[in-house]
């Protein structure tokens, strides 16, 4: 291939090529696939099947395991072990929790804290105090879950009693016209007579103040809290057959085939 060649660019049919082939190198030769939420958030509402997939790649057998490209999860993982391999960002949760923990609240309201978006962190944007509150349900207090569950809904509405208004944030990034949807609104009104109410806003009061990029946080020092408030299985996240078992599994596995 002369220089000129070596030059020009590649069309997109060659680039996709070439990215699938390092991809391929990078996956011990495996087939890692997506799922078709991945695809729905491109736009993309075209499924590819397996058998069309492994034609696109003869003599390639799919993942079905650690995809090797992420950090390696040791076989009994714990909490700690997601925050530190698995969740995109800490910061935002760690902050937070230091918030919590500055203005002595007490360990429940720190942990909830620390908890809050690991359905972001860790999973999707959509509904991810729900989905959160799914994960850690069977490890935590119910006022803990119930808490990081109802605080999706509570940030969407002031409460002058501990100062919070609704976000400057939220008019810049949803505009002034937007109303939450009718869900969220039920969830607000049944959230205001609840005996955990508080610990769902305080949540959103030390939520709102840790954006700071600049702050400097450290897991370490909620370790001692998690111990105390997790109940962590023995036989690790993910395989200690609880309704919230297989979430953390594919947080483990998410290019898993099936």
């Amino acid at each position: 291939m002369g220089p000129h060649a070596a030059s020009t660019p590649l069309t997109s049919a060659e680039q996709a090529d070439e990215l699938e082939h390092k991809m391929m190198e990078e996956l011990n030769d495996k087939i890692a696939t997506k799922s078709a939420l991945f695809a729905m958030a491109d736009g993309d509402l075209d499924y590819v099947g397996g058998a069309a997939l492994q034609a696109r790649n003869p003599g390639k057998y799919f993942l079905m395991g650690a995809d090797p490209r992420l950090p390696k999860m040791p076989d009994k993982p714990t909490l700690l072990d997601f925050f530190k391999h698995r969740f995109v960002s800490m910061n935002h949760l760690l902050q937070s929790a230091a918030l919590a923990l500055k203005v002595g609240h007490e360990e429940k309201v720190v942990l909830a804290c620390l908890l809050h978006d690991i359905g972001v962190a860790g999973f999707i944007r959509c509904d991810h105090g729900y989905w959160g509150a799914q994960l850690i349900e069977p490890y935590v207090d119910e006022e803990v879950s119930w808490a990081v569950r109802v605080h999706q809904a509570l940030r969407f509405f002031p409460d002058e009693s501990v100062g919070y208004k609704y976000p400057d944030m939220y008019l810049k990034y949803f505009g002034p016209d937007y109303q939450p949807e009718p869900y969220i609104v039920e969830e607000y009104k049944r959230a205001r007579s609840h005996k955990y109410y508080m610990t769902a806003r305080l949540i959103c009061v030390n939520d709102i103040y840790a954006f700071d990029p600049n702050a400097k946080v450290n897991l370490d020092d909620f370790v001692d809290i998690i111990g105390r408030n997790f109940k962590q299985p023995k036989e690790g996240l993910g395989f200690d057959n609880t309704p919230a078992s297989h979430m953390w599994r594919t947080l483990m596995w998410p290019t898993r085939f099936l």
